[in-house]
């Protein structure tokens, strides 16, 4: 009798599959009904939520050890979340460009990190190309020298705190938004935009961390989250854009309220996954471009512009 049989006799070859397999199961299950996991404790499904795309790496290691030392149960079962992943992710990394001209162009960009100044920042913003501008986290000892550096090309603009929105079309209505923390998290003005007037949003959620002692801190951004979208549900406008850093991926059911009113920009005219943070490797879209009337034609994310995040540029037009 050779070792390999009296292994399989003991049911290593067995446990092996097992190994394989449940993990593989539960994999897939998450994948597909992210919903069903519990939030408690430490908020952990909103962590899993946001980080199912890097799903794959796990999927990947079930695959070569199935392929390696598992059975054909093992590879079978390594292959359903393969299935689920492709299912979810492949079409966002396939779709073609959208055609079609764009009425203007918006960009979002947070600003923060001490890689680079603000004339820098306006330098880059200009050369975009860009109408409209949002930025977050604008240190405020900073922002007279952003309102100088983007003058002549926005010569309309308003800032709250660490946000600012310049435009080359007039603002009105101009409401800083108190999401019940201790300085305003977004901006509300009308923009007179090439194809009508669009209530635009400048937004910066309240910051998230993973703690050992206390999971995945969402509490604050959610709060914040809840109450814009409470906002935008009442917001008698035809068109609505909303800029900025949510501080989490749309997946993460702490932002559902917004993602359940607004459409995103990535998902209409973006090819894969649109990662923004952290500039120099992103890992995770956490700063986004959501509609509501409009219709995005292009959506990309530029190149690390200093910044701890990247910036997103999209083009826009109403919708038909």
């Amino acid at each position: 009798m050779t070792r390999s049989t009296r292994r399989d006799r003991r049911g290593g070859r067995p446990r092996h599959t097992a190994r394989i397999a449940v993990p593989a199961l539960l994999l897939a299950g998450a994948l597909l009904f992210p919903g069903l996991l519990p939030n408690r404790p430490g908020n952990l499904a909103s962590l899993v939520e946001t980080v199912l795309p890097w799903f794959g790496v796990a999927i990947a290691a079930l695959l070569l050890g199935a392929t390696t030392r598992g059975t054909k149960v093992a590879v079978a079962a390594a292959l359903v979340p393969l299935v689920a992943w492709c299912h979810l992710f492949v079409p966002a990394l396939t779709a073609p460009p959208r055609a079609g001209p764009s009425a203007f162009e918006a960009l979002s960009f947070n600003v923060g990190g001490t890689r680079t100044t603000p004339e820098a920042v306006a330098r880059e913003v200009i050369a975009t190309g860009a109408d409209l501008v949002a930025l977050a986290k604008v240190p405020v000892s900073a922002v007279p020298a952003y309102e100088k550096a983007l003058a002549a090309a926005y010569p309309h603009h308003t800032t709250r705190n660490t946000l600012g929105l310049w435009s080359r079309h007039p603002l009105r209505e101009v409401e800083a938004m108190d999401l019940g923390g201790p300085w305003p998290h977004a901006i509300r003005a009308v923009v007179a935009a090439p194809g009508g007037d669009t209530a635009v949003y400048a937004v910066r959620l309240p910051s998230v961390r993973v703690r050992a002692s206390e999971g995945f801190t969402i509490g604050p951004r959610d709060a914040a989250a809840a109450a814009l979208a409470d906002r935008v549900a009442r917001d008698p406008a035809p068109r609505v854009l909303m800029l900025g850093d949510l501080n989490g991926s749309l997946a993460d059911r702490g932002l559902a309220p917004l993602a359940r009113l607004l459409e995103a920009a990535q998902d209409q005219a973006g090819r894969g996954f649109g990662f923004t943070w952290p500039a120099a490797l992103p890992v995770v879209r956490i700063d986004h471009v959501l509609l509501r009337g409009l219709t995005a034609t292009t959506t990309r994310v530029l190149p690390d512009l200093g910044s701890d995040h990247r910036p997103v540029l999209t083009g826009l037009r109403p919708t038909a």
